[in-house]
């Protein structure tokens, strides 16, 4: 089973106001095969607590102009989840990605390709 057309969708609205905030190191997990409650992680870094704000920010603005809103948002110094219900955004600094390595702990399900970070340099 893979993401639904309209998962993948947010996912793509979602990383785009991302790195419009300048964010780094996007990664897409997909869990559909996983049966936990969301289809997909979305991964990303910034580089302190305004940047990961920011960044969050711009996701709920930007999702919330295509009648999406999250259904609970959690909020820690340096780790912002947004959560979309089968899509669930985790911004995180460096240091809090690195300490708690969600890519690892997920590492046996799939990446998706993310279409927007394929034009942007750096980290993506």
């Amino acid at each position: 089973m893979a993401p639904r057309k309209e998962t993948l969708q947010l996912l793509e609205l979602a990383t785009e106001a991302a790195l419009d905030k300048l964010a780094k190191n996007l990664v897409a997990v997909d869990l559909t095969e996983q049966m936990v409650l969301s289809e997909v992680f979305l991964i990303a870094s910034g580089q302190n607590e305004r940047q990961i704000e920011a960044i969050a920010d711009n996701i709920e603005m930007k999702l919330a102009s295509h009648d999406e809103r999250p259904v609970r948002r959690e909020k820690s110094s340096h780790w912002i989840l947004l959560d979309y219900e089968d899509l669930v955004v985790h911004i995180q600094t460096e240091e809090i990605r690195n300490y708690y390595m969600l890519e690892r702990l997920w590492n046996d399900c799939p990446r998706i390709k993310i279409s927007a970070t394929e034009n942007v340099q750096g980290e993506n």
